[in-house]
């Protein structure tokens, strides 16, 4: 008859003998069941394989008496006696059993690897759907600050052409208490030289009238000016958004300027800048070139 160590049945299920060993000692020889539990969990330990420190019997040069060693174990002594003596077919089926049992330890641990594999892919994927989230409330936030910003932008506009309007009613009423009357009934100045008289053609057709007046003004550098101004609005509004709007010229004070009409080629006088756009024939579009006007 065969005797069966806890030590040889895990050394005959494939465990190295110095593992085997450490994990007896280490749970305290509580036998083969607390040994595999030990060797699953420390499986991938870098120290796995590390010898157990001497004991102190051994460093000192003395071997360790009966009683460290918690008592004789020779011959006849009660753990001889107590050491179950197998038969070749009980340790065979002892050996399937431990097998049964180190496949299900692997099995417990795959199926906890598993778990803990499907909790991290939850994890990333809440995580990506929270920056997807964040990312999405800061494209919602631009998108707003740009709509406000286009609002401001609107606002400013429509208060600088109020501006440039209250600016020609001030002109007008500053006019008319200058000449000590209506600007209206102010005389015509004498057509300039090289001027060409409005003709009929150039006065809007009758049948139909038009609100708005689009002028794009030429200045002498190149560049251009577009802007819609009322039908009825003066030619001395364009005039006025012309001096807003052409830039500083180096040298302090700008000249005043004089608007010529495209074609037929025509030099607008100082009558000319109190009469409607539609009068002068500027409705529903027409293109003016801005020239420096001489001074007297």
């Amino acid at each position: 008859m065969a005797e069966l160590t806890a030590l040889e049945s895990l050394i005959e299920m494939g465990f190295p003998r110095g593992r085997a060993e450490k994990a007896l000692a280490l749970t305290g020889n509580q036998g083969i069941e607390a040994a595999m539990d030990w060797l699953m969990e420390h499986e991938d330990d870098p120290d796995v394989d590390e010898p157990l420190p001497t004991p102190l019997g051994h460093v000192l040069g003395r071997e360790p008496t009966s009683s460290e060693q918690g008592g004789p174990e020779g011959p006849g002594s009660p753990a001889e006696e107590g050491k179950l003596v197998l038969s070749e077919e009980e340790r065979q089926e002892q050996t399937k059993r431990m097998l049964e049992l180190v496949a299900q330890k692997q099995r417990e641990r795959e199926e906890r690897e598993e778990r803990e594999a499907l909790e991290r892919e939850r994890q990333r994927r809440r995580q990506g759907q929270e920056l997807s989230a964040a990312r999405q409330r800061l494209q919602e936030d631009e998108m707003r600050r740009a709509a406000e910003e286009r609002r401001k932008e609107k606002a400013e506009e429509l208060a600088a052409r109020q501006r440039v309007r209250e600016k020609i009613e001030r002109d007008k009423a500053e006019r008319a208490k200058k000449y000590g009357g209506s600007v209206s009934s102010q005389p015509s100045a004498p057509t300039e030289p090289g001027s060409v008289p409005s003709s009929p053609s150039q006065e809007p057709p009758s049948k139909r009238e038009y609100d708005q007046c689009r002028i794009q003004v030429r200045l002498p550098d190149g560049t251009s000016l577009t802007q819609t101004f009322r039908a009825r609005e003066q030619l001395a509004a364009v005039r006025l958004y012309v001096e807003l709007h052409r830039g500083e010229e180096p040298g302090g004070d700008q000249d005043p300027v004089q608007l010529l009409s495209g074609f037929p080629r025509r030099a607008f006088s100082e009558a000319d800048m109190e009469r409607p756009l539609q009068e002068l024939g500027l409705v529903p579009s027409a293109v003016l070139i801005v020239a420096k006007k001489c001074p007297s």
